[in-house]
């Protein structure tokens, strides 16, 4: 059972602080990007005949698993501004390095805090991505744990008000992705993604590819590359929906037509937890973790009904 081989197992409580303190160390943006190179690794492994051991225990594993490397490395930049050793609690593009043991260790707390929290969450078999949902509390948890506002200041008219930041107010939201937030561009870019994601399970069979693929193109956006986009929370809801649709029965092309829709919906759930939890606050909430812990809980709903059969992830054991 996962519950004794990996909570019972001191080596993985072990490995997940170092991923967490190696996730402070070179910020949680470039290790989200190290577990999009680990995924794409254990996919063509898998697809290979060599095993899945690599996307598993590596891309979402103790070391580079977002629920521990990229939360704690998140969890670490909010500590770090608080103790001000950082200027932008939101600031997930920065390496901390080594300069402040205490930052690392905060990083290794959370990724011992993801990963047990993840196993337990798989064990019992709740209904979703319990590794992108772990992502989404535990930003909430270390607001709590470190004296942040959950929500924040909010100065427009209300939270999804993003008027003041478009007219450059002092006080303005600090807005996710400025060029990737308004309803039509979110809509579109979810869409395509989605297409990509039903399309990149129909060639290769891997549900999963598609994310890291997604993860590893983060790397430009680190880079400094303007107007990139964020596509993990809209590509892999689309992939899953094509494994789902295509492992109940439906044609490829109904297939893609249910990617379509997973992937707005994933899109538009991370438009609103970031206009909800992000903009408003003082440290990094993840909306596309949000929008894939939503989709996760729709695909469950659509195994209840009967519209799906099989989905990827658990299922409350339905």
């Amino acid at each position: 059972m996962v519950l004794e081989t990996a909570l019972g197992n001191p080596v993985f409580w072990l490995a997940a602080f170092a991923g967490g303190a190696f996730g402070a160390a070179i910020g949680a943006l470039p290790a989200f990007v190290f577990t999009g190179f680990m995924v794409i690794a254990g996919e063509a492994a898998a697809f290979a005949g060599a095993g899945g051991g690599i996307t598993d225990l590596l891309g979402f594993g103790p070391l580079f698993g977002p629920h521990i490397a990229f939360a704690g490395g998140a969890a670490a930049a909010a500590y770090a501004a608080k103790k001000g050793y950082l200027e932008d609690g939101k600031d997930i593009t920065s390496a901390l390095g080594t300069h402040n043991v205490d930052v690392l260790i905060v990083g290794g707390v959370f990724g011992v805090f993801g990963f047990a929290a993840v196993e337990l969450l798989n064990f019992v078999g709740f209904g979703t991505d319990n590794i992108a949902l772990m992502v989404f509390v535990s930003a909430l948890v270390h607001r709590v744990v470190f004296g942040y506002s959950v929500i924040g200041e909010v100065y427009g008219n209300n939270v999804f008000d993003m008027g003041p930041f478009e007219r450059g107010e002092e006080n303005a939201p600090g807005v996710w992705l400025p060029w990737q937030y308004k309803w039509h561009g979110v809509i579109t870019i979810s869409a395509i993604s989605g297409i990509i994601g039903g399309f990149v399970y129909i060639a290769t069979e891997s549900p999963v590819l598609v994310f890291g693929i997604s993860a590893a193109s983060l790397l430009f956006l680190n880079l400094g590359i303007d107007d990139f986009p964020v596509t993990h929370h809209m590509t892999l809801p689309g992939s899953v929906a094509a494994f789902s649709a295509i492992g109940s029965g439906y044609d490829p092309i109904i297939a893609m037509v249910f990617a379509i829709i997973f992937g707005i919906f994933g899109g538009v759930v991370g438009e609103v937890a970031e206009r909800i939890f992000y903009a408003h606050g003082k440290t990094h909430v993840d909306p596309p973790a949000a929008g894939i812990a939503a989709s996760g809980l729709l695909f469950t709903v659509f195994v209840a009904i009967g519209i799906f059969s099989t989905t990827l992830w658990p299922t409350f054991g339905l």
